[in-house]
């Protein structure tokens, strides 16, 4: 008997909770690093997928699948997003954001060109959620801290950017341009101050970079709080049916 009580509370502590409640709305999030969770809570790099729960009330299920290295060819081919599809359930939601990785030209596995593979992978993205009767959503990659010599900040992915909002009129779905959010943001508080949002770690801190590391693509907690924010205020801006899911006390 006892035994038995164990394996139930097993169970319920490893079943997601919308395995028990059908009825429950999930937001499943899906693209690369910047998004993705980290495993490893000792450094301090984090997806902004991560740190979303801490503005959405328990009502609302957050499935973060993003992973890192990943581009819209790639989550495809490695039979991610056929696992994404396998959880999908009527009336959920799906927030595509790639970018960072298509663009990468000299990598067959990963690249997609932004004129014709990038936008057709988004179209298959979409249409393959509406096929289970749940929602697609598009957001633009968010922005790598790149500033030239007279502080004007480069905006590296606008070409994607610009093509995920395409795709988004085109098929008629939410868009979020958090790149042109977290590109604004990032210009209007210049180089020295943007530092704060990104991984910029000194030397003799972690074994596993004795001379530091200076990453402008990754977030730490600070940034990725921040582009949460921005997703989450954006879904009040639309008035989005995802946003009662957000604390009111929040922001």
């Amino acid at each position: 008997m006892n035994k038995l009580f164990a394996l139930i509370a097993l169970i319920a502590v490893c079943v997601p909770a919308s395995a028990w409640d059908p009825t429950r709305v999930a937001l499943h999030l899906v693209g690369d690093s910047t998004m993705a969770d980290k495993p490893n809570l000792a450094y301090p790099e984090r997806g902004w997928g991560q740190l979303l729960p801490e503005y959405t009330n328990e009502e609302l299920e957050i499935v973060n699948h993003a992973a890192n290295g990943r581009s819209t060819r790639r989550f495809i081919n490695e039979g991610r997003w056929a696992l994404v599809l396998s959880e999908l359930k009527a009336g959920d939601y799906v927030l595509i954001q790639f970018g960072h990785n298509d663009q990468k030209a000299d990598d067959p596995a990963r690249y997609a060109s932004v004129e014709k593979d990038y936008p057709a992978f988004l179209k298959q993205y979409i249409a393959d959620v509406r096929a289970k009767d749940a929602i697609p959503m598009i957001a633009s990659s968010i922005c790598r801290r790149h500033f030239d010599s007279e502080g004007k900040l480069q905006r590296k992915l606008i070409d994607y950017a610009n093509a995920a909002k395409q795709v988004a009129q085109e098929e008629n779905v939410t868009f979020f341009d958090l790149n042109d959010q977290t590109c604004s943001f990032l210009q209007e508080i210049g180089e020295p101050a943007s530092q704060q949002y990104f991984i910029q770690v000194p030397s003799d801190l972690y074994t596993r970079y004795p001379e530091g590391k200076i990453d402008n693509t990754h977030l730490n907690v600070v940034g990725a709080s921040k582009v949460a924010q921005f997703f989450v205020r954006d879904l009040r801006a639309k008035q989005h049916p995802l946003a009662k899911y957000v604390y009111r006390d929040s922001l």
